[in-house]
């Protein structure tokens, strides 16, 4: 059991299936340091739950990072975000429990709300600058999408990118090349957040014409390192302003559906 828990933890740190390496390296020089800075694991005081709880957690895994620990919604354990995940370890460090905690009486995915939380803490860090907004005059509501240039759907959404905009949703794009540090995608994408116009650049390279090689302080490995933190698992990943996340991609007209039902004003 111990040994399917080590490789569960370990997996939370490698890339979408797409991905090529599994832990990135230190950003070039000149590479933006970018907020949110690096996972600060949180500190408990000695004997507490939460205390226990990332002890069991280390015991597994010394190197995975741990967001937070808060009360869990289950009597007697703690609720870990850990690795891009949601786990949830006894008060007295013996069990932890992966899946999906569901509350039968509000139909509420429990662990869907605690990642939304702390998406919804980093990503306000995200200074606008970092991102590549298409938005219409007066939104209803924004999203931010970690994007990359060689993703299928992602190219989809932006060929539909003024019928986003015009159901109300401004899309603020931030960089998520699925390759990896080290690949053409990778560069690609610090290509096009380094370009004159990053907007047009962006949409150049959606239908398959990179910008020209430049290199210059840009944040895409910062971001690319946030998409970890935040559980990506496969691109596009569609944030709203409260922090939870659609399953995948949504067309313009479902995806305001989806916004109206989950993000209500």
């Amino acid at each position: 059991m111990k040994k399917i828990l080590i490789l569960a933890l370990a997996g939370s740190l490698s890339m979408t299936a797409c991905a090529q390496s599994s832990t990135p390296p230190a950003p070039k020089a000149g590479a933006a340091a970018a907020a949110p800075g690096p996972t600060e694991e949180p500190k408990a005081a000695p004997g507490t739950p939460e205390a226990v709880a990332i002890a069991a957690i280390r015991k597994l895994n010394a190197q995975v990072p741990i967001e937070q620990v808060d009360a869990a919604p289950l009597a007697g354990f703690r609720q870990v975000v850990v690795g891009g995940q949601v786990v949830y370890v006894s008060d007295d460090g013996r069990y932890m429990l992966q899946g999906t905690l569901l509350d039968l009486k509000t139909q509420r995915d429990m662990g869907q709300e605690a990642m939304a939380g702390l998406r919804k803490r980093l990503l306000a860090q995200v200074p606008e600058s970092e991102r590549i907004v298409f938005a219409p005059a007066n939104p209803k509501y924004t999203v931010t999408v970690f994007t990359d240039i060689e993703c299928g759907y992602c190219r989809k959404l932006h060929g539909d990118i003024e019928q986003y905009n015009s159901e109300g949703i401004a899309v603020e794009y931030l960089a998520f090349p699925r390759m990896g540090p080290g690949t053409a995608d990778f560069a690609a994408m610090e290509s096009v957040w380094c370009a004159d116009d990053r907007k047009l650049a962006l949409t150049r390279a959606k239908k398959g014409t990179n910008p020209p090689a430049r290199q210059c302080s840009n944040p895409v490995m910062a971001h690319f390192r946030l998409g970890q933190r935040l559980g990506l698992t496969g691109t596009p990943l569609i944030v709203a302003e409260n922090g939870l996340s659609p399953p995948g991609y949504l067309p313009p007209k479902q995806l305001r559906q989806w916004l109206d039902q989950n993000d209500p004003r």
